[in-house]
């Protein structure tokens, strides 16, 4: 096990390095840079060239690409990621303000939509082709063909401008929570809602299942203990990445809700040209579901003893 645990690690590795290398020749492949233009109150004005040289060379921006890169997976590797071109100051302070309010979001969301997915999926299971089963499977095809955007941009003009309920954005106040909180959750909660009912389906006609109702134990136990544990498995290959998602942000739902969490700060670092926010905010994002899949890998054998990390089993 510590064999594979040390190799899923150095394959982590190597992906980090690959990204960090596809990632620093896009972002400095794309037209414009971070200081050929600043905001004003009133307009966009153009930076005067001494000004903007002063400012390449100060941020290293004036060296080779191969020595800025050097420089930069140097400074990386002893946890410096550099400093902001749009905020000024250290990404690694900037993250972790930032990061506390996505989480903030994320968790919200998970409280909400991860026991009602589930719930709802094993609900639908048990009653297959009966009004509550078509019911949740129009509530997940309806999630799943229609945008978050759409779903967020549609509760602003319901909640916010027609009925008035809620405030169209921010973050701070405990009414301003809820709008993106539930739209966040809403596609959580069709996702699992899905995969929870077509894994119990499978797992509630296994021979194990019909033999512990057979020797009569109660519903709910075979269905917890039984049932549900074998259609576990599937679950989570799908929540540990979808759990650091949530964690990390959604560009979406935080940019239109304006909430200065990692998503929407991700979506501002790319429109800025902000090198150094966009190359740490991916490198964890990349890092976070490169872990995530591991973890998710061992908890296989966790949920079930039969399975043996490596792919064996007995």
């Amino acid at each position: 096990m510590a064999r594979y645990v040390l190799g899923r690690i150095a394959g982590i590795v190597g992906v980090l390095f690959a990204v960090s290398i596809m990632i620093f020749l896009m972002i400095h492949t794309i037209p414009g840079g971070p200081f050929d233009a600043m905001p004003t109150t009133a307009e966009y004005r153009d930076i005067p060239e001494h000004i903007r040289q002063r400012l390449l060379a100060k941020y290293g921006l004036d060296q080779p690409l191969y020595v800025q890169y050097i420089r930069y997976m140097g400074a990386a590797l002893q946890g410096d990621f550099g400093i902001s071109f749009r905020y000024g100051e250290p990404i690694t302070q900037f993250v972790g303000r930032t990061w506390q309010i996505t989480m903030q979001l994320g968790l919200s969301a998970m409280a909400i939509g991860v026991p009602l997915g589930i719930g709802l999926g094993i609900v639908a299971s048990l009653r297959p082709n009966t009004w509550l089963d078509y019911l949740t499977n129009l509530f997940v095809i309806t999630t799943f063909v229609t945008p978050t955007f759409v779903i967020a941009v549609m509760s602003i003009i319901i909640f916010a401008v027609k009925l008035r309920w809620l405030p169209s954005g921010g973050w701070g106040e405990p009414n301003q929570w809820i709008m993106p909180t539930f739209v966040y959750a809403i596609g959580l909660v069709g996702g699992l809602a899905r995969y929870t009912r077509s894994s119990m389906v499978d797992a509630l006609q296994a021979e194990y299942v019909r033999t512990a109702r057979a020797k009569g134990l109660r519903d709910r136990v075979v269905v917890l203990r039984h049932a549900f544990r074998a259609a576990s498995l599937p679950l989570l290959t799908l929540l540990g990445p979808l759990v650091v998602n949530l964690l990390l942000g959604s560009f979406f739902i935080e940019t239109i809700f304006r909430i200065p969490g990692i998503g929407s700060q991700t979506t501002l670092a790319v429109y800025n040209r902000d090198y150094p926010m966009i190359m740490a905010l991916i490198l964890l994002w990349t890092f976070a579901v490169s872990m995530a899949y591991l973890v998710t890998d061992l908890l296989y054998g966790v949920v079930d003893p039969r399975i043996r990390i490596g792919g064996t089993a007995n």
